[in-house]
C-alpha cells in the first residue's frame, strides 16, 4: 500500500493459532475484526466492506503474496475503465504454475455438465467444452470475463452499492460467482488483468480432493442456480448437481481406495501364487498337505506377511528395502510363534514357512526393482534423500538463512548462495539473473528467496519463469525463523524452526494407535482388578473407552494458554502429556517439551511416560 492511499482490514474467523496477537504486535495500523465463531467467507468480508471508506474494495485471501506495484496497476486500470465493476489478476500456485481459476465463465447447466463429467478437463482449449476456465483465452492478455476469483477480487464501491454485498447464504464457495454475475447484471464488466501477478497458496481451507469439498462446493452451485436461473433451468441444474455430488463423491472414494489398495492386492496375489506353487513342489516330493492347510493356512500366511509389511511401512513412500525385510521377518516370527501353539496334526512343515519367507522377500525385491525401472517417480529405490538448495539474497541475509536451514533440515546435500544484485563476493556462486542456468547446472531442488533483499515482484517473476522445472520455492522473511511456502494444495508449508513432523509419519501413527488400542483394551478387560488404583474411577473408564474408539490418545501434547499446541502436528487430545514424565514443574519447559516430543517421537517415549504416570490416567 506504499503508493496507494487506503486502509487494511483483517477479519479473523475465530482462529486458535495466535494470528490475532501477531497482527496486533506486528501491524498495529491494521483494523482487526475478531469474530468469536467462524462466520464464513461472505459474512466476514461483508463486515469489513461495511466499515471501509475507499473508492475500491479488494477481497484478498490471507494465503497470497502480491507484487510491490500490484495495487497501483489494478487501481490505474479501474480508473481508466469506468465500465469495470470487478477485476481479477493472473494467479500462480506455490510452484509458479498458472492457476486456471484466475479467469472463469458462468457455470450454466451446460457448462456445469462439461465440468462435472470431465469434458472441460479433456478439452481445456475448446470454445465449447472449455468455458468453465475459459481455456481458449490467453492467460497473458487482458479479457472481459464472467466470473472472478474471491482470492483476489477488486470491486468498485459504487458497484457494490448498486448490486449489494456478498450473499451470506454462501458460507465458503460460490459467493464470488454470485457477486460476479450480479456485477454483470448491474451493467458493469468483469476483467481479467494479467499485467500483475500474485502467488496463491490455494487449498489451505479445504482440500480440493476431499469428499467434503465436493459436497460444499456443489451445494453452493445449487444455491446459485436457485437464485439466478429460471425455475426449469434451476431444477435441471439442481438435478445435475445432485447427480454430480454423489457421482464425484463416489468416484473420489473409489479412486482413493483403488489407489491405495491396488499394489497390496497385486502383492497378495503374487505371494499367494508363489506359496501355492511351493505346495505343488511338496506334492512332487510325496509330502501331502491336508486340504484344510491349503484352504486356510496358506492364505493366512500370505495375509500375515502382507499386514506386517503394511504395519512396518513397506507401503509408505519413498519405499525402502529394509522395511520389506523387517516386515517379513516380523510376520515370520508371528507365524512361527502361533505355529508352535497348534496341535501336532496341524504342524505340517517349518521348512515350508522358512522357504515361504524367502519367497516373500524375493518377490518384494524383484517387484520393487521392476517398479523402480519401469514406473520410477515415487517407486524409485534410490529416491534422493538429500536436496540441493539455492538461497537468493545479500550475503549476510543468505548466511543467516543458510544457518537456519542447516539447523532445521537434515536432508541437505549442498547450499549455494546467489547474490540478489549484479555484484557478488567470493562465497556466492552467481547473481540472480543467472538463476535459470544455475538451477540446471547444479541440479537444484529448491530455491529460497530472502524477502529482505528480493522484491515480491522478482520472486513471483522467477517462480513463473522456473515453474516448469518442478522446483520447490520458499520465501524467508526478514528477522524471522520461518520459511513460507507450500508445494501443493495438500501441504501447508514449512513454518517451523525445527523438523517436528516425526510424529506425523504414518508408521509412527500406526504404532501409536496400536498402543492405544492394546493398552485401553487390556485396561477395560481387567477393570475389576485395576479400578481400585484410581481415585476417579468413572473418569478412568471414560478415558479408556475414548482411547479404544480413537477419540483420545494415551499421551498427547500439554496444552494451556501459554503453549502453542496449534502449531504442532495434529494429534488427538492426550490423557497424559510429556510433562508427566518429569518430577518437577517448570512453565518455561512446556512448549519445548511438546516440540521435543513431536520431533523425537517413538513408541518407547509413550511407554516411558505411561510407566511413570499411569496413576494419572483417571484425570
Amino acid at each position: 500500500m506504499r503508493n496507494v492511499p487506503g486502509e487494511i482490514f483483517v477479519v479473523d474467523n475465530n482462529s486458535i493459532d495466535g494470528s490475532n496477537d501477531m497482527v496486533k504486535a506486528k501491524f498495529p495500523t491494521v483494523k482487526l475484526i475478531e469474530n468469536k465463531k467462524n462466520l464464513g467467507f461472505s459474512t466476514a468480508n461483508n463486515q469489513a466492506i461495511k466499515l471501509s471508506q475507499g473508492k475500491y474494495v479488494l477481497l484478498l485471501n490471507p494465503d497470497t503474496v502480491v507484487e510491490e506495484d500490484t495495487f497501483e496497476k489494478v487501481v490505474d486500470f479501474m480508473d481508466a475503465h469506468p465500465d469495470a465493476g470487478g477485476l481479477g489478476v493472473r494467479m500462480l500456485d506455490g510452484k509458479g504454475r498458472f492457476l486456471p481459476e484466475s479467469k472463469r465463465g458462468l457455470p450454466t447447466p451446460l457448462v456445469a455438465f462439461y465440468k462435472i463429467f470431465g469434458l472441460s478437463a479433456l478439452f481445456p482449449k475448446s470454445k465449447l467444452f472449455g468455458k468453465y476456465h475459459l481455456g481458449f483465452l490467453s492467460e497473458f492478455k487482458t479479457h472481459e470475463v464472467e466470473v472472478l476469483s474471491g482470492a483476489f477480487m477488486l470491486l468498485r464501491k459504487e458497484t457494490l452499492d448498486k448490486t449489494g454485498l456478498l450473499d451470506e447464504q454462501f458460507f465458503m464457495y460460490g459467493e464470488d460467482i454470485d457477486l460476479s454475475y450480479r456485477i454483470t447484471l448491474g451493467g458493469y464488466k468483469n476483467y481479467y488483468f494479467p499485467e500483475t501477478r500474485i502467488i496463491h497458496y490455494k487449498g489451505e481451507s479445504t482440500k480440493k480432493s476431499s469428499v467434503n469439498y465436493v459436497f460444499v462446493f456443489y451445494r453452493a452451485m445449487v444455491i446459485f442456480a436457485q437464485k439466478h436461473f429460471s425455475k426449469n433451468n434451476a431444477q435441471l441444474f439442481s438435478f445435475l448437481i445432485n447427480i454430480a455430488i454423489y457421482f464425484r463423491a463416489g468416484i473420489a472414494i473409489l479412486a482413493r481406495f483403488i489407489k491405495k489398495a491396488t499394489l497390496p492386492v497385486v502383492d497378495l496375489g503374487f505371494i499367494l501364487g508363489g506359496l501355492f506353487l511351493l505346495t505343488r513342489y511338496w506334492h512332487q516330493s510325496n509330502i501331502e498337505f491336508p486340504q484344510e492347510i491349503i484352504r486356510y493356512a496358506i492364505p493366512s500366511y500370505a495375509l500375515i506377511w502382507l499386514l506386517f509389511n503394511f504395519y512396518c511401512g513397506s507401503y509408505d513412500f519413498p519405499q525402502k528395502i529394509k522395511r520389506f525385510f523387517f516386515g517379513t521377518f516380523l510376520g515370520t516370527l508371528f507365524i512361527l510363534v502361533n505355529y508352535a501353539l497348534l496341535p501336532k496334526d496341524y504342524q505340517f512343515s517349518r521348512l515350508y514357512t522358512l522357504i515361504g519367507t524367502c519367497w516373500v522377500i524375493t518377490y518384494y525385491l524383484i517387484s520393487r526393482i521392476y517398479l523402480h525401472f519401469t514406473v520410477g517417480k515415487k517407486f524409485r529405490l534410490d529416491a534422493k534423500t538429500n536436496a540441493n538448495f539455492i538461497i537468493v539474497g545479500s550475503y549476510e541475509e543468505s548466511e543467516r538463512v543458510s544457518t537456519m536451514l542447516r539447523q532445521i533440515n537434515p536432508r541437505i546435500e549442498s547450499i549455494y548462495l546467489v547474490s540478489s544484485t549484479d555484484e557478488k563476493n567470493d562465497k556466492q556462486i552467481g547473481i540472480s539473473s543467472q538463476l535459470d542456468q544455475l538451477t540446471h547446472n547444479l541440479q537444484v531442488d529448491e530455491i529460497i528467496f530472502c524477502a529482505k533483499d528480493v522484491s515480491a515482484q522478482e520472486i513471483i517473476r522467477w517462480m513463473s519463469d522456473l515453474g516448469h522445472k518442478n522446483l520447490d520455492f520458499k520465501i524467508a522473511q526478514p528477522d524471522s525463523l520461518y520459511l513460507i511456502g507450500s508445494n501443493s494444495i495438500n501441504s501447508a508449508g514449512d513454518l517451523y524452526i525445527i523438523n517436528i513432523n516425526e510424529i506425523s509419519k504414518k508408521s509412527k501413527q500406526r504404532m501409536k494407535r496400536t498402543l492405544d488400542l492394546l493398552f485401553s483394551f487390556l485396561a477395560i478387560v481387567t477393570i475389576p482388578l485395576n479400578i481400585w488404583f484410581f481415585q476417579s474411577k468413572w473418569q478412568f473408564i471414560k478415558n479408556m473407552l475414548a482411547c479404544l474408539v480413537g477419540r483420545k490418545t494415551l499421551v498427547g501434547y500439554y496444552i494451556d494458554d501459554t503453549t502453542e499446541g496449534s502449531k504442532l502436528p495434529t494429534l488427538k487430545k492426550g490423557i497424559l502429556t510429556p510433562f508427566d514424565a518429569l518430577k518437577f514443574m517448570d512453565d518455561s519447559l512446556m512448549g519445548k517439551l511438546n516440540l521435543i516430543y513431536a520431533r523425537d517421537y517413538n513408541i518407547f517415549k509413550d511407554l516411558e511416560i505411561i510407566q511413570k504416570a499411569w496413576r494419572r490416567l483417571d484425570r
